[in-house]
């Protein structure tokens, strides 16, 4: 029997397995992904991503094959409760809740170079399978994950192909992105947390000549007839789902095609059904997110309720994105192993968040009581402004709160770099184009060009220094200053994937050596850093 080597094997080839193969190979490290089925499910599921989601994908050189924005995806998928289609519409329903007339209107603030994508999730897995492989994944389809045990040294799985062939491979890690049921998780004994199970869901997928209807700028129908509720939803492609809620009844061909016809109101309708879907809805945590060398990431790691805020799909994609950027230093020497107990520290109560926020809203789920639900976030607070608490981030105390919109964070350590328009001569790029490959200092002052370059040395871990006042930071000295927090003379690191991992509001005594101390902390460097620890 032959046994191939690699770095990484993921382990399911939807969304968040394909995008932790971009992310890997992107940074150069040698992946195969391997997924039992020979392609994308037949019904479309996801429909929607988030800009922060469009962010990471833009980082990679996605953005070329990403069909533009929708103008109302933006701020987020509209929703109306209706009779039917063609019937009587009644009332919007909100996401979040709405302001008051007579409250002032807040400023409108650009928090991202991107909108979302609108796009069914069968149309976006071949481009991201695409991506991978052009970038060196290896990707298999038709090729089922048997069994894996692991070592200190790395994992060993075996495989079987399309065409029944059974091989071994060795790799050094193993990431999860094998959905709700994963045999991967099963097998390690890791059990689940959370609201559980919820309710069984049946859908039928149709093509039908609906177009009248979105003009209005809604995308999503709460159906609400005598004997039928549910929901429709349309993929912008002339595709539609109907979804009803709670119903686990098997239907035929005629039958799936009333209810379609009901839900629209009309009769006179060309109606193709395409396929039908059964979904177990729940809401669960994995009692953690790793063991040993083996991880999990999206539903693997967490099943979520679908909701207009896309939780389920795009913090499956944030794990990916997080965990490739943590195994790619560890795999490269620059980082201790222990860098990888950061990925659960982080991404774990990311997930906790969007669980209780799910049921905090009105969003046709089963809630709690009002006693029981926990704060609303604010949605520009639960997209770009949550706080990673971990060995990977200084100065991220217990005392925070979990989210927060970039302005109120200005430049905490622990949240998302904030996203401002840089413009020198005819080049216009974000502040997030200056990150997201490597570590990078942003600086204010000219001493710390040298502490970069000394603590680079110190520490083994390669970083930029980019010094406000020099292009393309020149002519937004004062803005940068405001929105990272600083003060003259102060900096704030930069993770590789574009989190803040520490902050000087000022100058140092020694910025060298405080330096020093912050990245090789945050870096978890394989070096022994020898300089003292600032007081």
């Amino acid at each position: 029997m032959r046994t191939e080597q690699t770095s990484v094997l993921v382990v399911g080839g939807g969304l968040v397995g394909l995008s932790a193969a971009v992310f890997l190979s992107w940074r150069g490290v040698p992946t195969v992904l391997v997924e039992r089925h020979a392609g994308s499910s037949p019904h479309p599921r996801a429909l929607g991503y988030t800009s922060r989601t469009r962010e990471l994908y833009r980082a990679v050189g996605l953005e070329p094959v990403l069909p533009p924005t929708p103008g109302r995806l933006g701020a987020g998928v509209r929703r109306v409760r209706v009779e039917s289609l063609a019937g009587e519409w009644f009332e919007e329903l909100h996401w979040s809740p709405q302001p008051r007339s007579d409250q002032p209107r807040e400023p409108v603030i650009e928090y991202s170079p991107c909108g979302g994508i609108g796009l069914a999730q069968d149309r976006l897995e071949p481009i991201l399978r695409q991506k991978a492989t052009e970038l060196g994944a290896d990707v298999r389809f038709s090729t089922e994950l048997l069994s894996f045990t692991q070592d200190r040294d790395g994992v060993h799985a075996m495989l079987r192909s399309a065409d029944g062939e059974t091989y071994a491979v060795r790799a050094e890690y193993l990431l999860a992105a094998d959905g709700h049921r994963s045999p991967v998780r099963e097998a390690l004994g890791i059990g689940k947390e959370g609201r559980g199970y919820l309710h069984t869901s049946r859908s039928v997928l149709f093509r039908a000549p609906l177009e009248q209807y979105r003009e209005s700028g809604f995308g999503q129908f709460a159906i609400d007839q005598p004997g039928l509720r549910g929901g429709l939803t349309t993929y912008g492609d002339g595709r539609w789902a109907l979804f009803l809620t709670g119903d686990d009844t098997e239907r035929d061909e005629e039958n799936l095609r009333e209810m379609v016809l009901r839900a629209i109101g009309r009769r006179d309708i060309d109606v193709e059904i395409i396929t039908t879907g059964r979904w177990e809805v729940s809401a669960s945590i994995a009692e953690r997110y790793a063991e040993g060398r083996v991880f999990l990431a999206g539903d693997a790691a967490h099943t979520l309720p679908p909701n207009r805020g896309g939780y389920s799909a795009n913090t499956g994609i944030e794990d990916a994105h997080n965990l490739a950027w943590k195994l790619a230093a560890v795999l490269a020497g620059e980082s201790t192993p222990a860098l990888l107990e950061t990925y659960q520290a982080e991404r774990r109560p990311i997930a906790w968040l969007c669980h209780d926020q799910i049921f905090a809203h009105n969003d046709g789920q089963d809630r709690r009581t009002s006693e029981e639900s926990a704060s609303i976030i604010d949605d520009q607070a639960m997209a770009f402004g949550h706080l990673y608490r971990s060995g990977a981030v200084l100065g991220a105390g217990d005392d925070l709160p979990p989210a927060l919109r970039p302005e109120q964070w200005a430049g905490q350590p622990g949240t998302r770099a904030p996203h401002i328009w840089l413009t020198t001569g005819d080049q216009r790029l974000s502040t997030l184009d200056l990150f997201g490959r490597g570590w990078v200092l942003l600086a204010d002052g000219h001493r710390w060009a040298e502490a970069a370059r000394e603590a680079a040395e110190r520490t083994g871990i390669t970083v930029e220094c980019r010094l406000i006042g020099t292009a393309p930071l020149a002519d937004h000295a004062d803005q940068l200053r405001d929105v990272f927090g600083l003060t003259d003379g102060g900096a704030t690191l930069v993770r590789p994937d574009g989190y803040l991992a520490w902050r000087a509001r000022s100058t140092p005594t020694d910025p060298t050596g405080t330096l020093t101390h912050a990245l090789g902390t945050a870096a978890f460097t394989t070096r022994r850093i020898t300089s003292p620890q600032p007081a």
